[in-house]
């Protein structure tokens, strides 16, 4: 099997490479607005928002900073026996690096296609926490996970079908996204209530931490408490803080280990 630095690298190179020629050659179709909404103003030129488009390179930079603890963590602790295998940790790392083109793809091109993009990269990322922390807490195995996460993918893109705008997130897509990041923070609790493994609970504490300033961050920038002509724009703290919450949960998984 490929050591995970290795496969994660190569989605990132992949991944981006792939948008950045999507980008180039309008493969992603003509801007409609998508993504008008997150403050910045457009700009003429191959990246309409360039800082909320750059600001998900922070997602990346996670990915491949997950895959090196991830191989770090094989080689120095061979006999340690953790709950997520270095197979999981590899793909949870790609996933993470997905989330940076992904939702690069809306804000550089504003385009309906770039928006399903942003949209399903998100799906990818809350899926699987809360899949992963079902499994968990039902006490299954990896095809158990599989399923769990395709359902909970597939679950957030028919909720994303709903054309009526919902209260606070504005979108039913991200809704369904914060249902199952709330579903996964009372599982990861209620296994840490159970005891059955032992963690280091602080790494949990910091990514949601993150994760609640990255979002009031974004509720503020979408009420109006932004510059469209600055380079500072609320979203792009946005992704840097969701970026730092995605490392963070990765540690909190990579620190379990059973106790009995």
């Amino acid at each position: 099997m490929p050591r995970p630095l290795t496969t994660t690298s190569g989605v990132a190179v992949g991944s981006t490479a792939v948008l950045v020629l999507a980008v180039a050659q309008g493969w992603l179709g003509p801007d409609v607005g998508r993504g008008a909404n997150f403050c910045e103003r457009a700009h003429h030129g191959a990246i309409a928002q360039p800082a909320n488009t750059l600001s998900n390179l922070g997602f990346v930079v996670a990915g491949l900073l997950i895959a090196l603890h991830a191989q770090r963590r094989t080689t120095a602790q061979p006999g340690v026996e953790h709950v997520m295998s270095t197979t999981v940790a590899t793909f949870y790392a790609c996933v993470v690096v997905l989330l940076g083109p992904g939702s690069a793809a809306m804000h550089a091109t504003q385009s309906e296609s770039g928006g399903h993009l942003d949209m399903l990269s998100m799906y990818l990322v809350a899926g699987f926490a809360a899949a992963w922390a079902w499994v968990r807490w039902t006490r299954r195995g990896t095809a158990s996970f599989v399923v769990a996460y395709v359902v909970c993918v597939a679950a957030c893109e028919l909720v994303g079908l709903w054309p009526d705008p919902v209260p606070v997130v504005h979108y039913s897509g991200n809704l369904a996204f914060g249902v199952l990041l709330v579903v996964a923070v009372v599982l990861e609790t209620a296994l840490w209530r159970r005891g059955e493994t032992s963690r280091v609970f602080r790494h949990g504490v910091v990514a949601l931490a993150s994760m609640l300033v990255a979002f009031t961050i974004w509720l503020l920038s979408n009420a109006g408490w932004c510059d469209p002509d600055s380079l500072v724009q609320g979203h792009a703290a946005w992704h840097l803080l969701c970026a730092v919450s995605a490392y963070w949960l990765y540690r909190l998984y990579a620190s379990e280990r059973t106790t009995r």
